[in-house]
């Protein structure tokens, strides 16, 4: 029978497999209900303890209203969201999409080249300045971060840096996981998007977006368990 010929390749096939376990890959995202929910996520940053100097802009002309805010194990901030295509050229991010496309990220993966925004939901987080200096505060690229909008929770790893005054910018790939219009040249959200950065957290290498989901949902479980001592 067919059915019985298909088993005994598929288990020829199984017994010549390498035992080696392949090399991390970038995995497309894909939103999923989560551990943690976007309400319990919510919650524990209703109340805003301002760790940056001053407040950034959500874009160019717009007022800055924006500050960045601090938890013993996480900071975050809520603003809009803008499309980051940089990186990895592919059909969706590339210098014919995207008028402000860049062939590079300020990290990049394990192999050496230029993360891939189509494919690896990460944000950017504004270049130190004294406004603020995400590295004070344990974070670089790899760290975690819980992408909140609207009922969705899409997990990111940091993964560039943007304009020192500006804040609120995902790749492609975290807007398309969380349902929001991923254009590069017109896409993105006006408001409505928490940014959660976890402290002291580092997913290596760094496109390996399945890692980055098990250990988010781990440290946001402890954050909104109010369990202290996320990466000790």
């Amino acid at each position: 029978m067919r059915v019985q010929s298909l088993t005994l390749a598929a288990a020829s096939a199984a017994l010549l497999a390498p035992t080696t376990p392949p090399a991390a890959q970038i995995h497309p995202a894909v939103w999923r209900e989560n551990t943690v929910s976007a309400a319990e996520l919510l919650a524990k940053v209703r109340d805003c303890a301002p760790v940056s100097r001053g407040r950034y802009r959500s874009d160019n002309g717009a007022p800055a209203n924006i500050p960045v805010c601090g938890t013993p194990d996480a900071v975050f901030w809520k603003a809009d969201m803008d499309i980051d295509c940089d990186g990895r050229p592919g059909p969706r991010c590339n210098s014919r999409t995207d008028p402000y496309f860049s062939a590079s990220t300020a990290y990049t993966q394990s192999d050496g080249r230029p993360l891939s925004a189509e494919r690896l939901p990460f944000i950017v987080v504004p270049a130190p300045s004294g406004l603020w200096d995400y590295r004070d505060h344990g974070i670089g690229g790899g760290s975690v971060v819980a992408v909140v909008h609207r009922d969705r929770v899409q997990y990111a790893v940091v993964g560039d840096t943007g304009p020192q005054g500006i804040i609120g910018e995902a790749s492609y790939a975290t807007a398309k996981a969380l349902g929001i219009r991923a254009d590069p040249h017109g896409g993105g959200a006006p408001s409505g998007v928490t940014y959660i950065v976890f402290k002291k957290t580092k997913v290596s290498p760094i496109e390996d977006h399945a890692a980055a989901v098990t250990e988010g949902e781990r440290v946001a479980k402890r954050f909104t368990d109010g369990t202290r001592a996320i990466a000790e």
